[in-house]
């Protein structure tokens, strides 16, 4: 219920729904001066979520940058799904978010980790065969990361049973904490605290920044359609943060 009621509340969440709401009723509304504000408040909305430069600051402060330090040697990378899709043909595809999948691999291969534990199942609401972290560890093996050093979670399908699934291998395994948590920067906020209310140390290896780390330039006040998208991200993630705060 609650993966469902997730999926639904997204919707809700959207800058665009409330762009396209306000649009709607201030077209269809029978009192003028009430449709006006209505309109109003829909460019107000449409300018302050287009604008990059606000999405850059909003971003800064929300973003955990820490990076791990040093030559510290860990037991295993957890990495966190969302970054592979799936295609009309049941196929992976690596998204916009593969910086992750990059992050583990490199990781591995500058030996700063010894496995890497790729938690995702699939969170699609129809049914399918497909899951995430088997086509991950796939592309793993072609990058000559060996069997060996892969961990397969393939059954979550959100943060929260990341966490759970994961801290049954990894005690099975028995890999010595603290873990490597790689996810993208947007996300790792809840992750952190999702993974430690489950008990598992782990240390911040944020990748896949989707704002907040560039430079300013001058068209960063202009409106930007793909800030809309991103303000998505930001919204749900803070939303998510405070209901896994009151939920764990």
């Amino acid at each position: 219920m609650f993966f469902f009621l997730s999926k639904l509340l997204v919707i809700f969440l959207s800058p665009f729904t409330w762009i396209l709401l306000t649009l709607f009723l201030g077209i269809i509304s029978k009192n003028r001066r009430y449709g006006k504000r209505l309109l109003i408040t829909c460019l107000l909305l449409a300018l302050i979520f287009s604008n990059r430069l606000l999405l850059d600051v909003l971003a800064r402060a929300w973003d955990i940058q820490t990076y791990p330090k040093g030559n510290q040697q860990y037991s295993c990378a957890i990495l966190l799904g969302g970054f592979a899709s799936e295609d009309s043909q049941s196929n992976g595809y690596f998204n916009s978010s593969s910086d992750r999948f990059i992050q583990a691999a490199t990781l591995y291969h500058q030996k700063k980790v010894s496995h890497i534990l790729m938690s995702g199942g699939n969170n699609a609401i129809r049914k399918s065969k497909f899951r995430e972290a088997d086509y991950v560890s796939m592309r793993l093996r072609q990058l000559n990361v060996p069997d060996s050093a892969i961990l397969i979670e393939n059954q979550a399908k959100n943060t929260l049973e990341n966490a759970s699934f994961a801290k049954k291998m990894l005690e099975a395994k028995h890999l010595k904490p603290p873990y490597l948590l790689v996810t993208s920067a947007f996300h790792m906020r809840r992750s952190i605290l999702t993974f430690q209310a489950a008990g598992i140390d782990v240390v911040a290896c944020p990748s896949d920044f989707k704002a907040g780390n560039r430079r300013f330039a001058y068209d960063d006040l202009l409106p930007h359609p793909d800030a809309l998208s991103l303000w998505d991200l930001y919204i749900k993630e803070i939303v998510g943060y405070l209901v896994y705060q009151i939920k764990l």
